[in-house]
């Protein structure tokens, strides 16, 4: 048995073991978080080497100018090329506004399923109950079809874009660059065709549905999509570089200039400046790569939606006339569902408008989202398309695997 003397010599060598123990398991500690910052930093730097080159990748299929960012739980990566303007040679910068064309519909979309979610609007409610005798004639009825045929593209209406002159040519834009146009009267564009199906048997997408959707918001709130866009997504979540036009024809502050030739209908134009009253609740919306991001990671993450009405988004049909860019896709409530090739799958609203090309992709829970916009005609194949989807896919399915 030890004595007392002998029990305290023993604790006072345990302590000068541990004394000199511990700053050793210190000093490996401090290593090994050194080597893994030094990993982190490294890898960070890849990734953005990796997005850089996937830009450059886009622009030399024939865009005018590409910007791109990269957000995830390891942080953002932005990337740019080309310029902004042609006549300045101003470059291009992640953070300058573009027109996000059909993401709108995203934006659209979110804004009628908060009624949805407040008992002022119904899925299952009829176009005539909200728009009586506006859906008529040609075989079209609105007594036919639902509000969620209109948020997924299942109503079989013809798609007033395909007979609207002033996309068609640069003449034709030129002519009509400025005009006003009422949701009414693009509509009746749509009215003078008879549906492409019966409601709710196929898909096909149709900017009709948005300009019907924009419209409902309008009956059942009492004020404009824009209005009620901008209350209630673009004030709550800080969007202070995104606006949605009523018939302003610029794009405040800087921005990337659009440019197209209308399918070589004549020479390359300047197709910044025009009335947004043409794509209205179905594409007029402007933004950055940053703002997109913020409502994306917001809309998927919970922050705007109830957990039901978010479901209601994310049930998706099949979008096969989709195929030849995004195989496999599938349509949601304003959100399409496209595969990853490493497996599962990625949420999106792609845009496109004379002049500018928006494409994003979100993960199912909001952490992970891309966003990339590109200016000019791009190539006449699909390549452009093709290294924009890359992009998409390089980056979601990196930080996966994070």
């Amino acid at each position: 048995m030890m004595t007392f003397r002998q029990l305290t010599a023993a604790a006072a060598l345990a302590a000068v073991g541990l004394g000199l123990a511990t700053p050793m398991a210190s000093a490996t500690e401090s290593r090994q978080r050194t080597t893994e910052s030094r990993q982190r930093t490294t890898e960070s730097r890849q990734r953005a080497t990796t997005l850089q080159r996937s830009v450059d990748a886009i622009q030399k299929t024939g865009t005018v100018a590409v910007i791109a960012q990269s957000t995830g739980p390891d942080g953002r990566r932005y990337a740019a090329t080309g310029v902004s303007d042609t006549t300045t040679g101003r470059a291009a910068r992640v953070t300058d506004k573009f027109r996000i064309a059909s993401s709108t519909k995203a934006f659209v979309s979110t804004v009628m399923l908060q009624l949805v979610g407040e008992g002022r609007v119904s899925l299952d409610d009829t176009v005539e109950h909200w728009l009586p005798g506006v859906v008529s004639g040609n075989g079209n009825d609105g007594n036919a079809i639902t509000v969620r045929q209109l948020l997924n593209h299942t109503s079989g209406l013809f798609n007033y874009t395909a007979d609207f002159p002033a996309i068609s040519s640069v003449a034709d834009f030129e002519a009509d660059r400025y005009t006003t146009w009422t949701p009414q009267q693009l509509v009746g564009i749509a009215m003078r065709h008879a549906p492409d199906f019966a409601p709710g048997t196929e898909w096909e997408y149709s900017n009709t549905n948005y300009i019907l959707a924009g419209m409902i918001v309008q009956k059942a709130t009492g004020h404009t999509w824009q209005q009620e866009v901008t209350r209630r997504i673009i004030r709550p979540l800080g969007l202070r570089d995104t606006s949605a036009p009523d018939t302003s024809a610029r794009i405040p502050g800087q921005h990337l200039h659009g440019y197209s030739n209308f399918g070589d209908s004549g020479p390359t134009i300047d197709v910044t400046d025009l009335n947004p009253t043409a794509a209205g609740s179905a594409g007029a919306m402007i933004s950055t790569t940053g703002d997109l991001t913020r409502f994306f990671s917001a809309l998927l993450g919970g922050k705007l939606l109830r957990p039901a009405q978010l479901a209601e988004m994310k049930t998706t049909v099949r979008a096969a006339s989709l195929d030849p860019v995004w195989p496999g896709a599938r349509y949601g409530l304003g959100l399409m569902e496209i595969p990853l090739s490493c497996g599962g799958v990625y949420y999106s609203h792609a845009g496109d408008l004379m002049g500018y090309t928006t494409r994003d992709g979100v993960s199912a829970d909001g952490r992970r989202t891309v966003v990339l916009e590109a200016t000019g005609d791009g190539a006449p194949d699909l390549s452009t398309e093709m290294a924009q989807n890359a992009l998409i896919d390089t980056e979601l399915c990196a930080t996966a695997r994070k």
